[in-house]
């Protein structure tokens, strides 16, 4: 069995909030520096940057794990993530059409711009991507898994766009892969407040949104490989014991 350190909450230039110094090139940098073994990409609403960032990781043997942080209308913020570039295109079409149409105000929330390589801008998306989407967090999860990836309800110890927060309990039909929580919360605490959550893997991550922020908290996973396929049977297989926290 190996050992893996995993940061899988970290944002890029395109999210309105993320520093403009979040380019893929800085991102794999201070990966590289922190010794993580997987990184995922969950900019707001979007997946259009993860490309990019996923090769330029294979190249310093860093795994990107691809997705989004998706916003449903219940204002609950989760992270999903997919194996291949189709299912993502498929994810991205989904996040498109429901979208809604309110454009974004760059000088209250910032630039939301993908870059190259290179770091040439080669996209800007002009709708405000923290907005809501149009879809609840049950039709949300059911589309995520339909392309089969995977889906983290994001910090949900926090006051406000979590699970918890929002909806006030964890809902028993609702099929989670895992649950994340903050930065600021312990696993213990999470499970003393929350003990319906036993039966559920607990994941952590930075939610970067500054160079200096990424792998200041990580999940060490392990597992035989970092596949796709093995991270998602590393969570299910025995809840919350598969994933150690560390800060």
């Amino acid at each position: 069995m190996n050992t893996f350190r995993a940061d899988l909450h970290i944002h890029t230039v395109l999210s309105p909030c993320g520093d403009l110094e979040m380019s893929p090139d800085i991102i794999i940098a201070k990966a590289k520096e922190m010794k993580l073994d997987i990184i995922g990409i969950t900019d707001h609403n979007s997946t259009r940057q993860c490309a990019v960032v996923r090769d330029l990781g294979a190249a310093h043997d860093i795994v990107v794990l691809s997705g989004a942080e998706v916003t449903t209308r219940e204002e609950v913020h989760c992270l999903a993530f997919f194996e291949t570039d189709e299912l993502l295109d498929e994810f991205q079409c989904y996040l498109d059409e429901n979208l809604p149409a309110i454009p974004n105000d760059v000088r209250q929330f910032g630039y939301q711009v993908a870059v190259d390589a290179a770091n040439n801008i080669v996209f800007e998306e002009k709708r405000l991507l923290i907005s809501a989407l149009n879809q609840n967090i049950d039709q949300v999860e059911a589309m995520v898994h339909r392309l089969k990836g995977l889906f983290i309800p994001a910090h949900a110890d926090k006051t406000r766009f979590s699970l918890y927060a929002q909806l006030g309990f964890l809902p028993p039909d609702l099929q989670v892969d895992a649950l994340e929580i903050s930065p600021f919360q312990e696993p213990g605490e999470f499970f003393q407040l929350h003990p319906e959550s036993l039966t559920k893997s607990l994941i952590s991550g930075s939610d970067a949104h500054y160079p200096h922020q990424i792998g200041s908290r990580i999940t060490v996973f392990e597992m035989e490989n970092r596949g796709f396929a093995e991270i998602r049977k590393t969570l299910h297989k025995n809840g919350a014991r598969t994933a150690k926290i560390l800060n």
